[in-house]
């Protein structure tokens, strides 16, 4: 047990030193506010360390009733509102600089952050709950810049009048400062104890945070739903369960942290007594004024005041850390398949084909195996199955949301593992089942994939896909401000805004996937001869589960279990007899 204990606090400040090592490495860009800020802390503290020397001189000449030196104590006393307002000062620049680095650092790893989570593939976000991601680029963040600040405020001041109250008390007795030096680790032996001890709480704490803040995300992002199938109760339940679990880390991560600003404060307090009591002995002997002892004492309540400050930042900074842990795990989690030169641009002419393509989002759990396609420039080529065959996830491939587990997909003769993400993907315009549209007006939703486009392309656009009509209709037009996914607007008119965009941008080739499936009828007829207008030479990959709409095309691939088992025009694969005759028939036959 003592073997496991101390390989964990081992393990402990290896990660704490690593953690600190890329917060070093954020830090040097802001070396001259750090600089600055030591300068001025300096400034201030040593400054501070002669109010004991002048508040021993003015008891000095407070002798007796009636012999006392006004005329010394009225300097005394302006030297020390002079350097009362100089330090004030010293110390508002020291805060502004400490702010600026804490802040702007922060402001950088948010940023890294956020650069990371648009670079990561999509198998990152499936494995990966949205509330948690989003918990450690804004509260972890917050957490992480409150302990960094609160970290340089106390190290720079602390560590300067550490130094120089120990130089003053030599200068005024050897002995007491020995005193003073030799039972002042007790007080760092007991606050290191106690925040190795809170920093596995602390993470703890943060894991458990994340985990809330993906209950609460999903339960508004999917409060209809909830309603719809009266699962309010269960959704309760489930915060309820993880608000318990978090109360109980942070009352642990608490309860061991306030620990240290109370043992600390003791072990300075004894420390203090001893001063005052061996001072007082001295005193009496003679060898020591009562000046000098005010002085002394001063000096030694402020050499024990940093500890007891740093003793309860370590705390903070322990939380501090355990955020930066996991912010750092996000900005150092892997993007497969960007390594080495790629290509950064691609002119599309629309040939793909596909070379013994085998994927399994589950390595244990085949998929696809062995699929061949070989699709020319213009070509339209329909994907049929049944649910789960593999129909979206070859979409996925198509786009380099994931990438094969062996094989090869061409472009234009050229590897996609070759290519940038994004240069693949420019090359491809699609429209999904499930619409996705920013805050934000109709018009910058539209021109989201071409911003340069003007108010005729944009407008021709929409009345393609026959969007202009409703969208005229609205109280502010093209300028309407919808909400997250769309707010107010029909799931309908969401597609087509969706569509839309795509008619705009007219890429090369066409993905669409179950693009029609939330249109009515009447306009799902006018939107199949937009699209049909649209994919004239264009490669275009089109997935239904309605086959009535896809007869025209120029290949049907029927899959099932991961596999091709058929492929052809419409009236041939009807007139063969095999899968797809079945599912044409269960779709119009009763």
């Amino acid at each position: 047990m003592r073997n496991v204990k101390k390989t964990q606090e081992k393990n402990t400040a290896a990660e704490n030193f690593r953690i600190i090592r890329r917060i070093l490495h954020y830090l040097r860009r802001y070396i001259f506010f750090m600089i600055a800020a030591f300068v001025f802390a300096g400034i201030s503290s040593v400054l501070a360390l002669y109010l004991p020397v002048f508040t021993g001189d003015a008891v000095d000449l407070i002798v007796t009733k009636g012999r006392v030196d006004f005329g010394g104590l009225k300097f005394i006393l302006m030297e020390i509102a002079v350097i009362i307002v100089i330090c004030a000062i010293s110390q508002w620049i020291t805060n502004a600089c400490n702010n600026h680095v804490a802040y702007s650092t922060v402001r950088d790893i948010r940023n890294d952050s956020i650069k990371k989570i648009n670079s990561l593939s999509i198998a990152y976000h499936d494995a990966h709950r949205t509330g948690e991601t989003v918990n450690r680029v804004i509260s972890d963040a917050d957490q992480f810049s409150d302990g960094l600040l609160l970290g340089f405020t106390q190290f720079f001041t602390g560590l300067i009048t550490i130094i120089g109250t120990l130089v003053m008390m030599l200068a005024i007795d050897l002995r007491i400062t020995i005193l003073v030096v030799v039972m002042t680790p007790l007080s760092i032996l007991v606050a290191s104890f106690i925040a190795s001890s809170s920093f596995r709480f602390f993470k703890e704490q943060s894991e458990k945070r994340g985990e809330q803040t993906s209950i609460i995300t999903e339960m508004i992002e999917q409060e209809k739903l909830m309603i719809a199938f009266s699962a309010e109760n269960y959704a309760g339940a489930d915060f309820e369960a993880n608000n318990e679990e978090l109360a109980k880390s942070s009352l642990k991560a608490t309860f061991v942290s306030s620990l240290t600003n109370p043992s600390t404060r003791f072990i300075n307090n004894m420390i203090y007594a001893c001063v005052a009591i061996f001072g007082a002995l001295l005193v009496v002997s003679g060898e020591l004024s009562v000046g000098a002892l005010t002085a002394f004492l001063g000096y030694a309540n402020q050499y024990t005041k940093p500890f007891n400050e740093i003793s309860g930042v370590v705390t903070e900074l322990q939380n501090a850390l355990a955020c930066a842990g996991r912010l750092f795990e996000l900005i150092d989690e892997k993007i497969a398949g960007d390594s080495g030169e790629l290509l950064t641009e691609l002119s599309a002419k629309g040939e793909v084909e596909l070379k013994d393509v085998s994927f399994s989002y589950d390595k244990n759990k085949k998929l696809l195996q062995s699929v061949n396609i070989h699709v020319r420039p213009g070509e339209r080529y329909a994907i049929v199955g049944p649910t789960g065959c593999g129909k979206t996830t070859l979409i996925n491939l198509l786009m380099r949301f994931y990438d094969v587990d062996s094989g090869k997909i061409m472009v234009d003769g050229t590897d996609i593992m070759e290519m940038e993400k994004k240069a693949v993907r420019e090359n491809y315009g699609m429209v999904l089942q499930d619409t996705w549209l920013k805050p934000g007006t109709i018009r910058e939703n539209i021109i989201m994939g071409k911003p340069e486009a003007s108010d005729e392309e944009m407008i021709m656009a929409c009345k393609n896909s026959h969007a202009h009509s409703f969208i005229k209709q609205l109280e502010h037009g093209y300028d309407t401000v919808i909400g997250e996914d769309g707010g107010a607007l029909s799931q309908g008119q969401k597609q087509l805004i969706c569509i839309s965009r795509v008619m705009l941008t007219l890429p090369p080739m066409l993905i669409l996937d179950e693009a029609t499936s939330s249109i009515d009828t009447r306009t799902e007829l006018k939107i199949q001869d937009a699209f049909a207008e649209m994919m004239k030479g264009r490669t275009s990959f089109i997935v239904a589960h309605r086959l009535s709409t896809i007869k025209n095309a120029d290949c049907i691939l029927v899959m099932k279990d991961g596999n091709i088992i058929e492929q052809g025009k419409h009236e041939a694969l009807l007139s063969a007899g095999g899968f797809y005759q079945t599912l044409y028939k269960s779709q119009f036959e009763h």
